[in-house]
């Protein structure tokens, strides 16, 4: 069995494991990453939000990334029959990155990591983490490779940064299941070949099928679009056959999407995902913390995962260096509660959009533009900004704004009637 000493074991190569391996090892310390699989892989999250852009800066990400020519994103847009909300994040209220990318996750996340092993961190790929055994903040973890040999890493500190492979939760039996609806998503990337200017390949849309069931409409820069439509499971089963089946009939009854999608050719067949929602009891403990999906993965409606990876990593990398130095550090208080704040108030967003509170707020004709600036720097991504009261009260200023909105349209329609 072949042995490695580092500081830091980092699980996961994708956004928070690499975001929080890279600021570590510039910081001078000694750092390896473990990943089950064999990159390229294909993920989705697509569509980033500007301030997760901070984070991939100060990871020494950004020119690699720029390198690749992935698609700017400046805004957000949102439509629901004739009506449309447009966000541009240049007139957000926090001040801060006014635009990002909308990638490929298989090419983003692999540059990522390509980024990484150029700047000495090594990779070991199609490795599984098959148990840890902690000593205080000492660990000894065990992984396997693809081929069957053993490894023992033994390390100061451990970055879980595992995503949707929740490694420590689930050795460790910290999951708890989420408050958020079970829901599914059809979803295939699509030669675009109707595409315009017109249809805004410089951001993301999002379009309101029904209550509940929406469709992300997001352009790459290599003429492909990804295309996903998100709703209850019961939803789907109104639409029989193979999801390429459903997938062309679910294009052909929403309006918005017929005439552009239909007959197009898919890079490959329209994919299932479903039940993602999760969650663990502490995001951190002696000798590792939780980053990213890993800590809790909400809904893609707004392209909060890889904000919240990269940020929480980002936070976690440098109380980890402060750990490694001898510093305390209060985990629950410095990065706890502020990735919980971060969860929280997408979660506010996510269960509004739902619930139909954000199309009263969104749709509403002539909005308030700062309110609307407000809401935009949400949709940037900026949710610690506690100046923003649609940050700072996010469980409550959404329904007061929405009641509010109901109120005025009901006494505008008495006084004309």
């Amino acid at each position: 069995m072949k042995t490695q000493q580092v500081d830091v074991l980092v699980i996961g190569a994708g956004p928070a494991g690499t975001v929080a391996a890279s600021i570590i090892h510039q910081a001078g310390y000694k750092v390896m990453i473990v990943e089950k699989q064999k990159f390229p892989r294909f993920v989705i999250g697509e569509s980033l939000l500007p301030r997760s852009m901070e984070a991939l800066e100060e990871a020494g990400f950004i020119d690699a990334i720029q390198q690749k020519g992935f698609q700017q994103k400046s805004g957000a847009k949102f439509v629901k029959g004739d009506a449309v909300c447009d966000f541009t994040f240049k007139e957000q209220y926090t001040k801060g990155w006014e635009w990002t990318w909308q990638v490929t996750r298989a090419d983003f996340d692999k540059t990522l990591a390509d980024t990484c092993e150029s700047m000495g961190i090594p990779i070991a790929y199609e490795t599984t983490v098959t148990g840890i055994r902690f000593n205080g903040s000492d660990s000894v973890t065990t992984a396997v490779d693809v081929r069957g040999n053993e490894l023992e890493i033994h390390a100061r500190f451990i970055v879980d940064g595992s995503g949707y492979g929740r490694v420590i939760p689930r050795l460790f039996n910290l999951e708890k299941q989420s408050v958020l609806q079970p829901r599914k998503a059809l979803f295939a990337h699509t030669n675009d070949i109707r595409r315009s200017m017109a249809d805004e390949p410089n951001r993301i849309t999002a379009v309101v099928h029904k209550k509940g069931v929406w469709i992300w409409i997001i352009p790459f820069s290599t003429g492909v679009t990804s295309v996903g439509f998100v709703g209850e499971p019961e939803f789907f089963a109104q639409y029989p056959g193979t999801p390429e089946q459903q997938y062309r009939a679910l294009l052909e009854a929403e309006p918005f999407t017929a005439d552009r999608f239909r007959d197009v050719s898919f890079l490959f067949e329209p994919r299932i995902l479903e039940s993602w929602s999760a969650t663990t009891d502490k995001f951190y403990g002696d000798g590792f913390v939780l980053t990213g999906n890993v800590t809790e993965f909400l809904d893609p409606i707004f392209s909060s995962g890889v904000t919240l990876a990269c940020v929480s990593s980002q936070t976690a990398a440098k109380l980890v260096i402060r750990k490694l130095k001898g510093e305390a550090v209060d985990w629950e208080k410095e990065y706890m509660e502020p990735t919980m704040q971060g969860v929280n108030t997408f979660r506010s967003y996510v269960m509004a959009w739902y619930e139909g509170t954000l199309d009263t707020i969104f749709f509403k004709k002539d909005p308030d533009p700062a309110i609307k600036q407000q809401i935009c720097s949400v949709l940037a991504g900026y949710v610690w900004d506690m100046s923003n009261p649609f940050v700072a009260h996010h469980d409550t200023e959404l329904k007061r704004l929405a009641r509010a909105i109901t109120v005025k349209q009901k006494l505008d329609e008495l006084e004309k009637g």
